[in-house]
This record gives structure tokens, C-alpha cells and sequence, in this order.
């Protein structure tokens, strides 16, 4: 089965060094997706909470255009600038994910990045 590239303008654009996600095996590999607005391209400004919600809303766009959606998530990974931000992260994902929740990982993330409190990457049943 070949691989296919997965972008979509409805989420934020990611580096030149990464794609937006990768579409292989049945399953879609979206990269670490940061809390960035499609049209500006600029971080969101808010709590932990706020910017775990846009990351999802990315994740989901990605997903849509790869032909599925957050409900076939198998697992993710979420990269924290800050661990004191766990509990506010928690909070918003129970309101993506109130049963059923993907398998799942956390991190700190190992570089600092201003303004940025997470970051969400998923593996998704195609």
C-alpha cells in the first residue's frame, strides 16, 4: 500500500520539515499538531485548556481531509511545555473524548517555544 500525504488549508501549516500528516497501512500518523490558527499561522494565546482545543480542532480538520475523525483514534501523544498544565489539559480532553479516550502518552517538550503550552499527535484508524 503506498503512503499518502495528508494537508488541508483548514489547519495550521506545519514546517517544510514535516507534513501535516501521513496516510499509511490503514492508519493515519498525524504529526505533533501545535495550537496555531489555519489563517494566521500564529499561535493562539490562552491557558493549556484553550490551546489543547485548537490543537484538536487542527487534528480534526487533518482527520477529515484523510477521510476520518477524532472517534477512530487509537492514540496520542501530548507534549507539555509545562507539567503543571496537566490537569487543565486533562480537562479539555474529557470534553473531546468523554468515553472511549485513545490510548495515551505525555511528555515535556524538550525545547522551549514562546507561547507554546502543547502539542497533540495522533495515530487514527483510516
Amino acid at each position: 500500500m503506498p503512503r499518502e500525504i495528508v494537508f488541508t488549508p483548514n489547519a495550521a501549516r506545519p514546517p517544510p520539515t514535516y507534513s501535516q500528516a501521513v496516510k499509511a497501512g490503514g492508519l493515519i500518523f498525524v504529526s505533533g499538531t501545535a495550537p496555531a490558527d489555519p489563517v494566521t499561522g500564529r499561535l493562539i494565546e490562552g491557558d493549556a485548556a484553550e490551546q489543547t482545543a485548537q490543537c484538536l480542532r487542527n487534528i480534526a480538520a487533518i482527520l477529515e481531509a484523510a477521510g476520518s475523525g477524532l472517534d477512530k483514534a487509537v492514540s496520542a501523544t501530548i507534549i507539555l511545555g509545562d507539567p503543571d498544565d496537566f490537569a487543565r489539559v486533562n480537562d479539555e480532553w474529557l470534553k473531546w473524548f468523554p468515553t472511549n479516550p485513545p490510548a495515551r502518552q505525555g511528555a515535556k517538550l524538550p525545547v522551549r517555544v514562546p507561547g507554546l503550552k502543547v502539542s497533540i499527535a495522533m495515530i487514527v484508524e483510516a
